[in-house]
């Protein structure tokens, strides 16, 4: 069947080169086309925004005429030195933004208001509505975000409403139209409770969330937390999905991150068997949840173990990530990966943090893009006992790889803390930062006792100033230059 299928690609991007393919994307592209690949024939070289502009509505006008689906186009920067310079935030390139098409609209009428609970404990509205075709999509569910959206668009069961599909994926409520609301119609309240455990539900100040205070006795953010730990972009244990997951923990197989890695020495051990079963109305058992197996064969229990077993040395931020701790995903795991180096320091510093006074604490927010916020959720997980019990348990399976720093160990910069402060004239701050990460070092926000280097500028103030008061090394920024070899 998927041989049948004629699966086409348009080369627009390529990945590890010895030598750039041509000066510019649009020479590069076309150079592709001459190498055989397929390439898009709607991409243009634009000279100015205008051009820009009319080729969006002109590709926007032909959007139904085309033999794929498009939400957009995308603009980019040609020149590719000029891209280098521009790099990366996140996963995001600065030198490219997609300029989206308007959503597609329908009506249709919300017949329930429900609440999901998430894995960081965060009660989220669900409107159930009655299935409409959205750009070729029927949709019969959509977030309503929070409880200042609710009441903000004033949106009540029965209403109907305007339904879109943000950037053509994620289903929405645009608006209630009240002219058609039925008589008697009242407005959702929020529950004060956790759906799922009665846990009381609190909203922090500032804060548009409403989260339940269960933790980990709450079922609902058990399991979630248990999907997110074996999630692509966690620790990607293959073949350990959310139905099994689900399977597992309403089974009491598995209730906790720890239990994964002992499902091998328990199911040795006799204490259970990897298949779902269902019972009859006669009292017998007959295979699978509704007859289908989650597994199904000693040789699917075997890949399946591998497969855990592989994860057993886990790189150190992919195990950070795959906590579950508040306001840590993919990108600030990496930051504490590289900052600590190993888990039992991370580890150990978010424990010192507690102390607001603390040089741990003032380390932490040292650590470039590491603010008040996101070390509070670090030092939030470990202060609690059961959290630091679980972590225990599963650091007895689990053995997390030190980061070791991708950059050539001999840059004479490689380990080392650095701190720009002040103006620079070669190049912007974020370039230099960039540099320096390459090649081995660690940024920092802020100077303290185990800063290594402070680059300073023109104007620079305070960080200046605390690093002649510790002693630490200051440079020019031609000081700088000169030390990393540029």
């Amino acid at each position: 069947m998927t041989a049948g299928r004629p699966l086409r690609f348009f080369a627009y991007a390529w990945g590890e080169v010895s030598e750039d393919l041509a000066p510019t994307q649009f020479e590069s592209v076309k150079r592709l086309g001459a190498l055989g690949f397929k390439v898009n024939p709607e991409m243009v070289l634009a000279k100015d925004v205008d051009r820009l502009l009319a080729h969006y509505a002109h590709v926007g006008a032909r959007r139904s005429d085309l033999g794929y689906d498009i939400d957009g186009v995308v603009y980019k920067v040609d020149r590719l030195d000029w891209q280098e310079r521009l790099g990366f935030v996140s996963r995001s390139p600065r030198w490219a933004i997609a300029h989206k098409f308007p959503a597609e609209r329908a009506t249709t009428t919300v017949e329930a208001i429900e609440i999901q609970v998430g894995r960081t404990g965060a009660l989220t509205p669900v409107a159930r509505l009655r299935p409409v075709t959205v750009g070729g999509v029927v949709v019969s569910n959509a977030t309503l975000h929070n409880q200042d959206e609710i009441e903000r668009k004033d949106i009540r069961i029965g209403d109907t409403v305007v339904i879109q599909r943000a950037g053509d994926v994620i289903p929405q409520v645009v608006e209630a139209l009240k002219e058609r609301r039925p008589r008697g119609a009242k407005a959702f309240e929020f529950p004060q409770v956790c759906p799922v455990c009665g846990s009381h539900a609190a909203r922090e100040e500032g804060e548009a969330v409403r989260r339940c205070t269960g933790g980990l006795i709450c079922p609902a953010q058990a399991v979630e937390r248990l999907k997110h730990f074996v999630s692509r972009n966690a620790l990607d244990i293959e073949g350990l999905g959310e139905k099994q997951i689900e399977d597992f923990y309403s089974r009491k197989i598995v209730r906790e991150p720890a239990d994964i890695f002992t499902l091998r020495r328990r199911m040795s051990a006799g204490a259970f068997d990897l298949y779902s079963y269902k019972t009859k109305p006669d009292g017998s058992r007959a295979l699978g949840k509704d007859g289908k197996p989650i597994v199904t064969n000693k040789k699917s229990i075997e890949n399946l173990f591998s497969a855990i077993d592989a994860r057993r040395q886990a790189p150190l931020p992919r195990f950070i990530n795959a906590l579950g701790i508040r306001h840590v995903g993919e990108t600030n795991s990496r930051l504490f990966a590289r900052a600590y180096g190993t888990f039992s320091a991370f580890r150990n510093a978010a424990i010192a943090a507690r102390d607001r006074d603390s040089a741990a604490y003032e380390e932490m927010l040292a650590i470039g893009g590491v603010g008040e916020l996101v070390a509070q959720g670090v030092i939030d997980f470990f202060g609690e006992a059961h959290n630091r019990a679980a972590v225990d348990r599963l650091l007895e399976e689990v053995q997390p790889q030190e980061m070791i720093a991708a950059a050539d160990a001999e840059s004479p910069v490689a380990g080392k803390t650095v701190v720009f402060t002040g103006s620079l004239e070669k190049m912007t701050r974020d370039e230099a930062k960039s540099r320096a990460l390459a090649l081995g070092a660690k940024v920092a926000g802020s100077v303290s006792a185990k800063t290594d280097y402070v680059v300073a500028g023109a104007d620079a103030g305070s960080k200046l100033a605390k690093a002649r008061e510790l002693g630490v090394r200051v440079l020019t920024e031609a000081e700088w230059l000169d030390l990393i070899g540029a």
